[in-house]
């Protein structure tokens, strides 16, 4: 039956219960669980766009549980089913797979399935709702009051996100009581009725965040008090301590399930059950079957499913393999049991998988050619240049260095993803950063469209070269101090680099980033597809008014926010700061890293003096001294110092301010060089605004001298950086 199509309007009727006839009936209506609704977060999101995917509603009674299915229902375009599993069994889902399925076939339209206290459903139960939430018949949203991972099957669990709603605040529950007796028509606004806040506080805090426990103890005190000779209906802290009433927390166990044959061997390892493998093991020793194959099957299962979670159990299992040839049976049964539970116990991943993607790839994309910094340069480097640009690791600190290893065309393209297990899980976050650090590194010297840096010489002289990546991207978030469910914003987001960081440190909530252009947005979200944050990343462009706006979502207010060179752009960045305090609550931290050019490397540093003209050299620095002091250019026009004093003056709160100096190996490519003394664009290079001052002829000499002295080579480029942290008064 359509529970919200039909029973909805029987069940909210003038004898219905309080706290049924108080439901919210939207997310407005709805108080509590900011940290899921709040305007902005993912949930909200996804109901408001009517996009969801299956869920589960975790959390104790009362919450908002199955009101959210109602706003969810009243918010749909699809069919809405309801059951509750306490009443409902196999042939009640099976009517309503039925009904989805018409529905599906007869109006294209899909079916949300809301199942009630779902942890109720026994295991056949559950399998049976399984294949239609999988081939997507149904969208399943359940409601369970126990820890679904422990009280839901596993398969439904992996197709489900989940929310953990939260006992609701006092505050919360004494703003129900008194929408409650406000409301005229679905609760006590028509009488004259006075809570004494004393009684209001008792019922909001013995009820435990139990929104239903508060409405009926108001309820029942309503309905057995007495209006004195004015007509009042008043209810002291005495009537309330009498009405308020205990809830009872239900728990209920499943049972587990077992597998057979030598799909049960592998499944009983594979899902970390020694015992389980070890009986079917045996079984299958005992039938006869030869123990070479079972040794086969679990090298297999070492590389296929253990794999970097623990290099070693490669090695351990070939090793009982060749004991048991040495020792033969019966007492190669010990080396059996030994490989077999060393793989039980161990810690799982199938990231080798990642290889077949790799082999698709290459089927498809047959044609992309080496890039020129990793060919081979001992025959025919000096006649074509192959190898040119090539960077030493172990010349750099920490033996990485980011370069381009991947064709152009698959810059950004991930295929191995590490697991969460073991050794490999220490291995996830220095690949993810690494990845991140190279993907910044190649758009920011890219002359392509994807070119994350701008086309302007002071950028691509700002020093921000790939070592630099990991200590500016950890001073900014030891600055920030994010936590795992922070509404976040990353500004000037488009390279990448702190928009992982951000998406790993909140872990549980939505995570905003703006770009400058489409092409920066298309890159990142091929960089992210496929991972298990996507979902969790908006990305927008930034539009000419600036700031979160372009997300165009009302009552945006972030707790985080973060961003590197956001304010380049800007002439009198104070003013940009001062349009981001709209987007912030109170306690909200806005970190930024900004490169301070005037303070930092310049071209003219790169020679020695015994390498150039003395008077050349003079006038070389007059003039470029001219050009990173130029007031007029938003990238040079401005110091700390003033922006210092403008946040002050603007009423903010400066909770860290340091300038910084790092001095980096960087090699200098040639198209680099180049693109400081060749026009490209509409905006003057560097060569040109020199020729402004000292002329061609000095101009091109310089130029000539860089090529022979710095072009390709390994230089120490230092560059400054302001980190500062501010938050609004």
């Amino acid at each position: 039956m359509d529970l919200f199509e039909n029973a909805l309007e029987h069940s909210i009727q003038e004898g219905a219960p309080l706290a049924d006839r108080m439901r919210p009936r939207t997310l407005d209506e709805f108080v509590g669980q900011n940290h899921l609704l709040a305007p902005g977060r993912l949930l909200r999101r996804a109901i408001q766009a009517d996009q969801l995917s299956s869920l589960i509603f975790f959390g104790p009674p009362g919450t908002g549980k199955t009101t959210l299915a109602r706003i969810i229902a009243n918010t749909t375009r699809s069919h809405f089913l309801s059951i509750n599993a306490v009443l409902a069994g196999i042939p009640a889902i099976r009517e309503c797979i039925e009904s989805a399925r018409r529905f599906l076939s007869e109006q294209q339209r899909r079916t949300i399935l809301f199942v009630d206290e779902v942890h109720r459903f026994n295991k056949a139960q559950q399998d049976a709702l399984l294949p239609h939430v999988e081939n997507g018949t149904v969208v399943l949203i359940g409601a369970t009051t126990e820890n679904p991972y422990f009280e839901v099957i596993k398969a439904l669990v992996s197709r489900s996100r989940i929310f953990q709603l939260k006992s609701l605040g006092s505050e919360d529950l004494e703003a129900i009581l008194e929408m409650a007796l406000r409301d005229e028509d679905r609760g006590f606004g028509k009488m004259h009725i006075l809570l004494e806040e004393e009684a209001k506080k008792h019922l909001a805090q013995v009820a435990s965040g139990d929104a239903r426990a508060a409405l009926n103890a108001l309820e029942l005190a309503v309905q057995t008090t007495e209006t004195n000779e004015e007509g009042i209906l008043q209810i002291s802290l005495e009537i309330a301590e009498e009405s308020i009433q205990q809830r009872a927390v239900l728990y209920d166990k499943d049972g587990d399930a077992h597998f057979d044959t030598i799909s049960a061997f592998i499944k009983s390892m594979r899902g970390s059950d020694p015992d389980a493998a070890l009986y079917w093991m045996a079984k299958m020793v005992q039938a006869g079957e030869d123990s070479r194959f079972l040794f086969r099957r679990m090298i297999i299962f070492a590389s296929e499913d253990v794999g970097l979670a623990d290099p070693g159990a490669l090695g351990v299992v070939h090793a009982a393999a060749q004991a048991f040839d040495y020792v033969g049976m019966p007492e190669g049964r010990f080396h059996l049991a030994q490989a077999c539970l060393y793989l039980s116990t161990a810690p799982k991943s199938n990231s080798a998988f990642a290889f077949f993607d790799a082999v698709k790839t290459v089927a498809a994309e047959a044609r992309d050619e080496v890039p020129n910094p990793l060919k081979d340069g001992n025959r025919d480097g000096a006649a074509f240049g192959h190898g040119e640009g090539y960077l030493y690791p172990h010349a750099f600190r920490d033996h990485w260095v980011a370069q381009q290893y991947l064709p152009e065309s698959l810059q950004g393209r991930v295929f191995y993803q590490p697991g969460d297990q073991g050794y490999e899980d220490g291995l996830r976050e220095g690949v993810s950063r690494k990845r991140e650090a190279q993907l910044a590194s190649f758009l920011a010297a890219s002359n392509g469209s994807s070119n994350l840096e701008g086309e302007y010489w002071e950028n691509r002289t700002l020093g921000d070269s790939g070592e630099m990546h990991a200590a500016l991207r950890d001073r900014l978030f030891q600055l920030a101090e994010p936590e795992k469910n922070h509404l976040c914003l990353v500004l000037q987001g488009g390279d990448g680099l702190l928009l992982g960081e951000m998406l790993r440190k909140v872990s549980e909530e939505t995570v905003y980033s703006l770009v400058e252009n489409e092409e920066q947005k298309q890159v990142l979200e091929r960089f992210h597809q496929g991972r298990p944050e996507a979902s969790r990343l908006v990305l927008a462009v930034s539009r000419k008014d600036g700031g979160p706006s372009a997300f165009g979502i009302p009552g945006l207010r972030f707790e985080r926010v973060l961003g590197r060179n956001f304010l380049q752009r800007f002439s009198k960045p104070w003013e940009e700061l001062e349009n981001l305090k709209d987007f912030l609550k109170d306690e909200s931290r806005l970190a930024l890293a900004e490169t301070m050019p005037t303070r930092g490397q310049r071209i003219s540093g790169l020679i020695g003096e015994e390498q150039l003209d003395p008077e050349l050299l003079k006038v070389w620095l007059e003039a470029e001294s001219m050009l990173y002091e130029d007031p007029s250019n938003p990238r040079l026009g401005w110091e700390e110092s003033a922006l210092r004093e403008k946040l002050l003056e603007k009423d903010w709160e400066i909770r860290s301010w340091k300038l910084q100096t790092f001095e980096t190996p960087t090699r200098i490519p040639v198209r680099l060089l180049e693109s400081w003394f060749v026009q490209d664009g509409d905006s003057p290079c560097y060569g040109k605004r020199l020729e402004e001052q000292i002329g061609a002829q000095p101009v091109q000499n310089i130029h000539q001298v860089l090529r022979r002295h710095v072009a390709g080579r390994l230089v120490s480029w230092r560059s400054c950086w302001l980190f500062f942290c501010i938050s609004k008064q």
